[in-house]
């Protein structure tokens, strides 16, 4: 393993980061959350306990590990603080090993008001976003009038900049806030219990390094959802690709050694978009079933398909995966044939590459080559030689049409429940 790794979602996000991560960090010193908010849902399970996880990074369950959120995440403070105490009061002691950057740029409660009033207003095309203020807050960031982790540092900063962003902007107006300035004490007395937490996390990631400390970035979100590179406008509101590592932790890309895929053995999407793999019918709800293929955050069901090999091509050359890492293969364990779509195509022609218009990804027509299934259970296995034959060749087919070798098959939700291809 390189000493500094990023970890990516191949797919549209919810292929099990967080299993992974967790799995992982027991290798680096330090895991660094890159950017998102609390729409992340990262879910890990220790001895029998699940633990879902939003904004802190899931390295923070091994006891010696430190856990960092970077400047590239929004940061709710309430969201935050109900987590500590969700994962202190089941007995991980997370306080003297959290860092946040003070460079974070903070959602505020009415940014989840003007999120909902947008959803409402698109109407049949929605986005499918969990209204938790993530898109707007990243707005306010753009633009250039947000508030940031180090403005709690000043209470009467604070207060200036929140009002100067609420009422200067007619969609918060709309909210009906009648006593802003009580609005927004109220908000900041909680928040400031984040202050022991703010750490200029950009140089204390290069510092560490610099002695030798090796950091695991775990992103969260997938790579199609990605907002330059992902299935625009369908997508999230910052960088889920690998490259976002960098910019979400000011850390330079040299520094960097290697960065791993997540992917299911198949494939699933939560909200709006294009989805050409889709199944419909008995075939998405045995998949979802079987997959328990509803969101830890919102527990909105999740539309199910096949993998798409050409989806999974585009995330390896946009990341350039060192290795890819497959999970839930048991999910696939009862299939007499399992169809993995192969090529796209669009008006009489294959498509070479993963398209930019989601107008052209709603009507490609995709070619699938089905192989056998294996009709044994996968659940729990530790040992490649242990996986039945068919097992090991659907797992061949998709490291070949994918390009990637694989480095590890997760085969339960537990962390020893894997499989790594170097052992």
């Amino acid at each position: 393993m390189e000493k500094n790794t990023v970890l990516i979602g191949v797919q549209w996000g919810d292929e099990g980061k967080g299993k992974v991560v967790d799995a992982l960090a027991d290798r680096f010193d330090i895991v660094a959350r890159y950017q998102g908010g609390a729409n992340a849902g990262h879910t890990v399970v220790v001895d029998g306990r699940k633990f879902i996880l939003q904004l802190i990074p899931s390295g923070i369950l091994r006891p010696d590990k430190v856990a960092v959120i970077g400047n590239g995440v929004v940061l709710d403070p309430q969201a935050l603080l109900s987590e500590l105490e969700s994962i202190e009061s089941a007995g991980v002691s997370a306080r003297d090993r959290l860092r946040i950057s003070d460079r974070a740029h903070l959602i505020l409660p009415y940014h989840r008001l003007h999120e909902m009033a947008d959803e409402a207003a698109r109407g049949a095309a929605k986005i499918g976003t969990t209204s938790k203020g993530i898109g707007p807050s990243y707005e306010d960031k753009v633009r250039r009038r947000g508030v940031r982790c180090c403005d709690l540092r000043d209470s009467q900063l604070f207060l200036r900049k929140c009002l100067e962003a609420m009422c200067g902007d007619s969609r918060y107006a709309a909210a009906s806030i009648p006593d802003p300035e009580a609005f927004i004490d109220s908000f900041y007395l909680s928040a400031q219990r984040l202050l022991p937490y703010l750490t200029d996390v950009a140089a204390f990631l290069n510092r560490e390094m610099d002695c030798g400390r090796s950091v695991l970035f775990e992103g969260a979100q997938g790579t199609l959802l990605d907002v330059d590179h992902g299935t625009y406008p369908f997508v999230t509101s910052s960088s889920a690709a690998a490259g976002g590592a960098c910019t979400g932790t000011g850390v330079g890309p040299t520094r960097i050694g290697a960065v791993l895929g997540v992917s299911k053995a198949y494939t699933t999407r939560v909200g709006s978009g294009p989805f050409p793999t889709e199944v419909e019918g008995d075939g998405a709800n045995s998949l979802r079933e079987r997959g328990a293929e509803y969101g830890a955050v919102t527990g909105r069901p999740r539309r199910c398909g096949w993998f798409d090999a050409p989806a999974a091509r585009y995330s390896a050359c946009l990341n350039h995966l060192s290795a890819m890492i497959i999970t839930k293969l048991d999910v696939l364990d009862d299939l007499a044939r399992i169809p993995v779509g192969v090529e796209y195509e669009y008006e009489g022609r294959t498509l070479p590459e993963f398209p930019a218009s989601v107008e052209v990804l709603e009507r490609v027509q995709v070619r699938y080559e089905v192989l056998p299934g294996w009709q044994q259970s996968t659940f729990g296995l530790r040992s490649y030689s242990q996986l039945p034959a068919n097992a090991k060749a659907y797992l061949h087919f998709l490291s070949r049409q994918a390009g990637v070798e694989i480095a590890m098959v997760s085969t339960g939700p537990e962390r020893d429940q894997a499989i790594w291809m170097e052992t």
